[in-house]
């Protein structure tokens, strides 16, 4: 990528924000210090000045933040989402669709499903000091791009955000960026828990995010993650050996030097970001966030995929235990269009992090 940026290109660059939400040529900046949402602040210095840097957003409101028409790619999210995370709900629209292609609560799209910040320093997403949520999937689009985020909160919230997009042609081998939310809490006895499923179409998955919360004592992390393609049955063409193995560690993220406890890392590609250990009162269980990003190694499917993931522990004599756990995910995925619904995401009681 760095040796290419040397090249002449032909493309526009375009940004979408409060202070230009048409993302138009010489239109930033232009709300006047009357209209601002920054008003007081703005007071003595006028038209031009900051004044109207963020949006608020009202609860139960579904804010539209970005609606272009044309071809282009969005190269870059920034966001700092006030509130509740989990209350915050992303939605993406390729091309005029009513069906959206990403659907997810900010903080978990962002790598941060627990609601509480952790640094992420990885090629597709970073999130920075104090809460700066950064995204740099390519997403294009062919006719037009439509973004909302749903307020499910009672409260109001405040958002600053950026997307800056490239009006460009689109070359006829691109497919569109996907992601999608679940989660289940608790996991059923011996039911695996499924990441992705219902994908029609031709298409290559890039990334996985679970915020996996654990109900019992002991190692959590046995479980094999199963890529079924392509018409797979009852088993799957690709197959995983362990949880922690599939996340790009080994043996338990254990510390190799301490031997007491998780050793958190970030990289490029995969990470056990965040693990938040229980107190001595209300916080009772342990929480993990991790991160695998298929950039270099994607995972083609020509027809259909399926992902799942095993919850698995031990139990006495050896054995491993099915687990029941609080587990939420991202899926991230290409794929020609159109595609199929995304399963309900679920009442904001069902999403709540408890």
């Amino acid at each position: 990528m760095l040796e290419q940026l040397c090249m002449l290109r032909d493309f526009e660059t375009r940004s979408v924000c409060s202070e230009n939400k048409t993302g138009e040529k010489g239109m930033g900046g232009r709300t006047s210090a009357r209209d601002g949402v920054a008003a007081h602040a703005a007071r003595d210095l006028g038209d031009g000045w900051k004044t109207n840097p963020y949006e608020r957003i009202k609860g139960g409101e579904t804010r539209e933040i970005m609606n272009v028409s044309g071809e282009g790619m969005i190269r870059h999210i920034w966001m700092t989402p006030a509130g509740s995370w989990r209350d915050a709900i992303l939605r993406i629209y390729w091309d005029g669709s009513e069906t959206p292609s990403v659907e997810c609560p900010i903080g978990d799209f962002f790598a941060c499903g627990w609601g509480k910040y952790a640094p992420i320093r990885s090629l597709a997403v970073c999130v920075n000091p104090g809460s700066a949520f950064n995204c740099y999937w390519s997403m294009p689009f062919r006719k037009g791009c439509r973004v909302t985020l749903e307020n499910r909160a009672e409260e109001d919230f405040v958002l600053f955000y950026q997307i800056t997009y490239e009006v460009r042609p689109i070359p006829a081998e691109c497919a569109y960026f996907h992601a999608q939310f679940r989660r289940v809490n608790p996991l059923p006895y011996k039911q695996v828990y499924t990441i992705l499923d219902g994908v029609k179409g031709k298409g290559h998955y890039v990334g996985t995010y679970m915020a996996w919360g654990v109900n019992n004592s002991g190692w959590w992390g046995e479980g094999e993650i199963k890529f079924y393609l392509d018409g797979d049955g009852a088993y799957p063409t690709i197959c995983g050996t362990g949880t922690e193995d599939y996340f790009c560690g080994s043996y338990n993220f254990e510390d190799p030097v301490r031997h007491d406890r998780y050793e958190t890392f970030t990289s490029p590609y995969s990470g056990l970001a965040q693990v938040l250990t229980p107190d001595t009162l209300y916080q009772s269980q342990m929480r993990f966030g991790l991160y695998r990003w298929h950039i270099n190694d994607p995972i083609y499917f020509h027809s259909d995929l399926r992902v799942t993931i095993q919850a698995l522990g031990w139990r006495s004599g050896g054995r491993y235990l099915p687990l029941q756990d609080d587990i939420a995910s991202v899926a991230y995925w290409y794929q020609t269009l159109p595609c199929q619904p995304f399963p309900a995401l679920g009442s904001r009681d069902e999403l709540e992090i408890v």
